[in-house]
């Protein structure tokens, strides 16, 4: 038997970053609307292409986004919040709604499920009236018809649309199903004109944090409707990232064609197969999420065990979950070792289409026979490599456990405040400050030995005094050392660790232009040297002002890596929790009295199902604890956390224990604020009071009065201010005033105070 195979979503940034580059060139006037255009529809045919001659049966139209697919489908609806309906031309307009312009702030951003990839957070009231708008999605259904692509229609179903946006007047998100429902079922009228036969990819990962009654009762409702709207329509509702056990008993019961299943990280889904009766199963058996090589004996086990409960005939192979969460490929990579364990999106296409000519063969060709047997040797090898494995490593987990300081917070920031003698409301940033051209260049060059380990020193220093000399020149209360020397806030650290790898060109986006290259975590992590010391050490010895040493926390560095999956992220988070507390220990020995622990993704590694919160929070809230455990009670614990909805883990943020913490809050107002108060939090509190997403420079009057906002929900002795997040990708002349700004709003403050 050969299964038919199908992808969820690919990749839409570039093999070689083409799209990044094409915005942030369109942005800043260097190149036209019709060269951005021009970019965007190669990149769309190559992708298209790629998935075709590797075999795929149906492939994605309308996943590429010039930012994100949740803002497209808000343009889609017409979902356009009234401050941006002055905006005549619709891609000035739809950039407003992404990144701000100097008039008007851009819309909320936040992390889609518990990944690293960001989207628009759409915002509805009764004002707006919800119409369709489907240029974009004929137009690239159209391209890819003309290049012969049997293509499938992505969509963001009415659901998960509705869960993830916000209202504006007190209104309910799901009062605007019945509005999002008409205009998607007259999209899909139009879509049955454009084909005989069409697929409708709706996506809906927001039915994998499980279906309450009414839930029940919306998807039935929806999926009643639009899977009924022609016979031309074939409708597919795909579900992703966890299992998806109660909305398939409902969805079974209305007239979908298929339905699509995370068996990577949903294995309970097995278990309602027997409900299928004749849908179609889209099983996701290629993790679309992590770049290890598939197991294909495991897959060839699981496929068996899929064809026991439904035909093969109606079961497409497909990814988890959109590729856009991996590299493009791996041909770029250098050779090593790792390079032989990994598959990116390209090379999970191939897996995805060597499994569906394999399974169920009762004899296999002898290319097929040489290829798994390839695989097989591949994997064994790698589970016994000496590089994987440490003993005194893993001795060291099974004795270092310690997790609490030495004295309780009332305690230690009494201590703090007299070691520190801060002024009320003092000002700080969050760490890094602009990676300039020239910083880029100079890391470069050092990494091809074109400049020597000396000069490389000078210019890293020279930046540094630079940074200093700025922060007195603005008056900051707390300084940074500007990081000129780390390229990725986790990276960094994993270029110093062993046990990391790390790639050149594995580039994923995280959100419009902003790519990541997560490192991977192969092997048994140890700390070889003080990582940060001799930095922070010199930048200190250029200021009197407290000098803030920055480090990457243990679930950030755990979130934002490949992981590997022999050892429980657990056991992984606990080998980063040592390191750390080490490089700590040294901190402190140097005289460093302020140490930021970074947990800005502490939030995203959370399990999408509730049963599976509580052993998360248990191990990730130890590992924070353990990192940072030998601190004294003089040094003063900071953490940053990036947009989060802190109602829902207001508790475990308590149970941190941070000193301080500094939380994105520019794009809510105070709103998020009010959870800290609410909930009685006693620790103090940085909250961003200015975008860092955006090139709009706020003025002093409106930064006092986002201050002057804080200040009605908390104690002024309780709050710091601060940006949003780090500045590494803004530019100079953008942070000089809107850093100025902030702390002349402060100093008139503390005058009327």
């Amino acid at each position: 038997m050969t299964f038919k195979t199908y992808v969820t979503g690919f990749s839409r940034i570039g093999e070689n970053r083409e799209l990044k580059r094409a915005l942030e060139n369109f942005w800043r006037g260097k190149i036209s609307q019709d060269a951005l255009e021009e970019t965007a529809q190669t990149l769309r045919k190559k992708h298209w292409l790629t998935q075709q001659n590797a075999g795929i049966d149906l492939i994605s139209i309308n996943d590429f986004s010039y930012y994100d697919t949740m803002l497209d489908a808000a343009v889609l609806l017409n979902a356009v919040p009234a401050r941006f309906k002055q905006i005549d031309d619709e891609l000035a307009r739809y950039f407003a709604m992404a990144r701000g312009n100097d008039d008007v702030p851009a819309m909320e951003m936040t992390k889609w499920f518990n990944t690293n990839y960001h989207y628009l957070v759409p915002e509805l009231n009764r004002e707006i009236k919800l119409i369709l708008d489907a240029k974009k999605v004929k137009q690239e259904f159209q391209e890819a018809k003309a290049l012969g692509i049997n293509g499938k229609i992505n969509l963001i179903g009415p659901l998960t649309f509705l869960a993830l946006s916000k209202t504006t007047d007190n209104s309910d998100v799901f009062d605007y199903l019945p509005a999002v429902l008409d205009v998607y079922t007259e999209l899909l009228k139009e879509v049955a004109n454009w084909d005989e036969c069409v697929t409708v990819q709706f996506d809906e990962p927001v039915l994998v944090k499980g279906v309450d009654t009414a839930m029940a009762e919306r998807l039935n409702t929806s999926y009643q409707r639009l899977a009924s709207v022609s016979e031309n329509v074939r409708v597919a509702v795909v579900t992703y990232f966890e299992h998806a056990s109660e909305a398939v008993r409902v969805l079974v019961k209305t007239p979908v064609w298929g339905i699509g299943l995370d068996f990577v990280y949903g294995k309970e889904n097995i278990d309602v197969l027997q409900d299928f009766n004749e849908k179609v199963l889209i099983a996701g058996v290629i993790d679309g999420r992590n770049i290890w090589l598939n197991e294909y004996d495991a897959s060839l086990s699981l496929l068996t065990q899929l064809t026991n409960s439904i035909p093969a005939d109606q079961i497409y192979l497909s990814t988890s979950c959109s590729l856009l969460h991996v590299p493009y490929t791996i041909e770029n990579e250098p050779e090593s070792m790792v390079k032989n364990w990994l598959a990116f999106g390209k090379e999970k296409l191939a897996e995805l289409t060597f499994l569906s000519h394999v399974t169920g063969k009762k004899e296999l060709s002898e290319d097929e026979e040489a290829l798994l047997l390839e695989r097989r040797n591949v994997l064994a090898a790698k589970k016994s490599d000496e590089m994987i494995h440490n003993s005194v490593i893993r001795f060291r987990m099974k004795i270092d456990l310690g997790t609490e300081r030495s004295a309780k917070f009332e305690d230690r920031i009494q201590i703090q405040k007299k070691a520190l003698n801060l002024p009320i409301l003092p000002t700080t940033t969050i760490g890094s400050f602009p990676q300039t051209v020239e910083l880029r260049k100079t890391r470069s060059s050092y990494r091809q030995n074109k400049i020597s380990e000396a000069e490389y020193q000078a210019q890293m220093k020279a930046y540094i005094d630079e940074c200093v000399a700025f922060q007195e020149e603005a008056g900051l209360d707390v300084f940074v050392h500007g990081e000129p020397e780390r390229n990725d806030m986790v990276e960094y650290f994993g270029e110093l660790l062993k046990g990391f790898h790390f790639t050149q060109n594995g580039w994923v986006q995280s959100y419009g232009s902003r790519c990541v290259k997560p490192p991977v975590i192969f092997g048994d992590i140890s700390h070889p040297e003080a990582m940060t010391v001799e930095w922070i050490r010199y930048a200190q010895s250029k200021t009197d002002k407290p000098m803030k040493a920055m480090l990457t926390g243990p679930i950030t560095i755990l979130n934002w890596s490949f992981v590997r999956t022999d050892l429980p992220r657990s056991e992984v988070a606990l080998q980063l929790a040592l390191v750390l507390k080490d490089e700590v220990s040294d901190l402190q020995k140097a005289g460093i009295k302020i140490i930021q622990v970074d947990e800005a993704a502490f939030k995203e590694g959370y399990p999408l199902r509730a049963e599976k919160v509580v052993d998360y929070e248990d191990w990730a809230v130890k590992n924070f604890k353990r990192a940072v455990s030998t601190a004294n009670p003089e040094t003063q614990i900071h953490t940053h956390m990036c947009y989060s909805e802190f109602n829902e883990i207001i508790d475990v943020i308590e149970e941190l224990d941070a000193d301080v913490i500094t939380i994105e809050t520019a794009r809510s107002g105070n709103e998020l604020l009010k959870i800290f108060r609410d909930h009685n939090y006693q620790n103090e509190i940085g909250p961003g009071v200015y975008d860092i997403h955006s090139p709009r420079v706020p003025s002093m009057a409106e930064l006092k009065a986002e201050i002057n906002s804080r200040l009605e929900v908390l104690p002024v002795s309780q709050l710091w201010v601060n940006p949003d997040c780090g500045l590494k990708t803004r530019r100079w002349e953008e942070v000089r005033p809107a850093l100025q700004n902030m702390v002349a709003a402060v100093k008139e403050i503390r005058a009327e105070i």
